[in-house]
């Protein structure tokens, strides 16, 4: 077998000169010996999918709180659907695919139970304690303190680039943590537009599933008539042809601008002002149009808000009830991580699935 320093010159060679190369640069905050096989970006990937916040994520609302149906997505299959698509698009943009599949495990982890009216909720309860909750702090939180991999070092002790991924990872849905001094890399920004393209095209899916719109009145947007024109000419999926359609132009308007603002080194790619992976403008329009009508269709709909408002009580009831009576695992979490009775409880919280939540609110 091929020493892992020929392999990795090998893994290195098929990278455009703007992408973090497969040994990364920054390291990790504690020094460990490298793996005999695996690239650095390997063992953290098996780090994270090995955690328990990861197993968790099968039991947490994407859209459709937990009992909806079986083949409703849940933050889970999200997260794989968003790894999927963030290696192909690496790979065709001659990116390091280990460190956006990285990324893209994960960026969800922080997420509480029922979704963004979940996390909303857990804000509002931190915020009467005069702090906040932010899903992506969270994940971060996650991966640097509260798993565990050694005894020798706090959290995974994963790479600075996977870290510095989730502190800029931004959605339309989503609030980037403004804490490094420079752009997020391409890989970081691969995850972030591959989150948008999954959400996309599986949100259709689950809302047609749902009935909370028909076939016709997805077809008033553009982009849903375009994706429709191509699934009658392949005989694939609508939320395929989505997908297609979205990864196409991102690819095309991508190139062009790193054309555009000579792009050739990762120095250039950290110094940009404006993001370097993203969609045309038309695109972009039509993204916003559909955007719209789900938003108005499905994530504001009767069905949808019901089962958020019932999940926003269950978090809320939770916190006051642990904050009047903390519970042991509560206050293990507070002596582990040396912070308030709050933040305890908010870690504890935002850790459960739907259904262990309701389980417990229930007692």
């Amino acid at each position: 077998m091929e020493s892992l320093t020929t392999r990795l010159k090998a893994a290195n060679s098929l990278l455009a000169p703007y992408a973090i190369p497969n040994q990364g640069l920054l390291g990790r905050k504690h020094n460990e010996p490298e793996d005999e096989t695996r690239f650095p970006f390997q063992r953290d990937r098996d780090r994270i999918i090995h955690t328990r916040s990861f197993r968790r994520l099968k039991g947490k609302t994407q859209v459709f709180v937990e009992g909806g149906g079986d083949h409703y997505r849940t933050r889970l299959t999200h997260t794989m659907e968003v790894a999927q698509i963030s290696r192909d698009v690496a790979r065709t943009l001659e990116l390091n695919e280990d460190l956006t599949e990285c990324i893209a495990l994960a960026h969800d982890l922080g997420h509480p139970p029922f979704g963004h009216a979940g996390e909303s909720a857990l804000n509002e309860w931190m915020q009467a304690c005069d702090m906040s909750f932010e899903h992506n702090e969270q994940s971060y939180r996650i991966v640097t303190l509260l798993e565990e991999h050694s005894s020798l070092a706090q959290g995974l002790n994963l790479n600075q680039e996977v870290l510095e991924g989730l502190l800029k990872h931004s959605t339309p849905h989503d609030s980037p943590t403004p804490k490094l001094p420079h752009a997020p890399s391409l890989e970081a920004q691969v995850v972030n537009i591959a989150d948008e393209i999954a959400y996309t095209g599986h949100d259709c899916e689950d809302g047609l599933r749902a009935k909370l719109f028909s076939i016709d009145d997805l077809y008033q947007t553009s982009l849903a008539k375009r994706a429709h024109e191509r699934t009658q000419e392949r005989g694939t999926s609508l939320r395929g042809s989505i997908i297609h359609i979205l990864v196409t132009d991102l690819y095309e308007a991508t190139f062009s601008e790193l054309s555009s603002q000579c792009i050739n080194t990762i120095d250039d790619v950290y110094a940009a002002q404006t993001p370097l992976v993203n969609f045309s403008q038309p695109l972009r329009d039509e993204l916003d149009q559909l955007r719209e009508f789900l938003s108005e269709k499905m994530y504001f709909s009767q069905l949808v808000l019901e089962r958020s408002r019932e999940g926003q009580r269950v978090i809320l009831n939770l916190c006051n009830s642990l904050k009047k009576n903390p519970s042991d695992k509560v206050k293990e979490l507070q002596k582990r991580t040396q912070g308030s009775l709050e933040e305890a409880i908010k870690d504890y919280v935002a850790g459960m699935t739907d259904s262990y939540a309701i389980e417990r609110s229930s007692k």
